[in-house]
């Protein structure tokens, strides 16, 4: 159970969201995210790390970039899920 807490916890950061919701289609650089969300370098750096630390995210450099990806496929379908919930 507290495995389960802790995931949700995890989710339950709005930034942390809209990280997942940056990089749900296809992998994003530190830069294209902070760039997205409009958060600050250092902030959405914290939030990738325990995100790949939590196994939610992957974590891919080339060369001089650093690629985000979603690993957690299930983060992605509970969002859908509570976003669809709250439309109706």
């Amino acid at each position: 159970m507290e495995s389960i807490a802790r995931h949700f916890r995890l989710l339950g950061e709005p930034m942390r969201l809209k990280i997942l919701q940056t990089v749900c289609k296809t992998p994003r650089t530190v830069t294209e995210i902070v760039t997205a969300t409009g958060a600050t370098q250092a902030n959405v750096s914290k939030h990738l790390a325990l995100l790949a630390m939590a196994g939610i995210l992957t974590r891919e450099k080339d060369g001089q970039c650093v690629y985000y990806g979603i690993k957690d496929q299930l983060a992605v379908r509970l969002c859908e899920l509570v976003r669809s919930q709250l439309a109706e």
